[in-house]
C-alpha cells in the first residue's frame, strides 16, 4: 500500500519537474523536486517498518523456540 503512495509521489514529481522544464517554470520544477524526495522518503520509511517488522517476528520465534 506505501509502495503505491510513494511511486505515485515520485511519479507525479517527475512529470511536474519535466512540465516545468519544458515551460521554463522554475517554481513548478521544484515542486517536481519536492514531490519526488516526498515520494522517496515514503518508500524509505515503508522499508524501514517493513525491516523493523521482519526483525521483531525473528526475535518472537526465538523466544517462542527457547520455552
Amino acid at each position: 500500500m506505501g509502495d503505491d503512495k510513494s511511486a505515485m509521489d515520485k511519479a507525479k514529481g517527475k512529470a511536474k519537474e519535466m512540465a516545468g522544464k519544458a515551460t521554463g517554470n522554475d517554481r513548478m520544477k521544484s515542486e517536481g523536486r519536492t514531490d519526488q524526495a516526498k515520494g522517496k522518503a515514503k518508500g524509505a520509511m515503508d522499508e524501514a517498518k517493513d525491516n523493523v517488522q521482519g526483525v521483531r517476528d525473528s526475535l518472537k520465534d526465538k523466544g517462542d523456540d527457547s520455552t
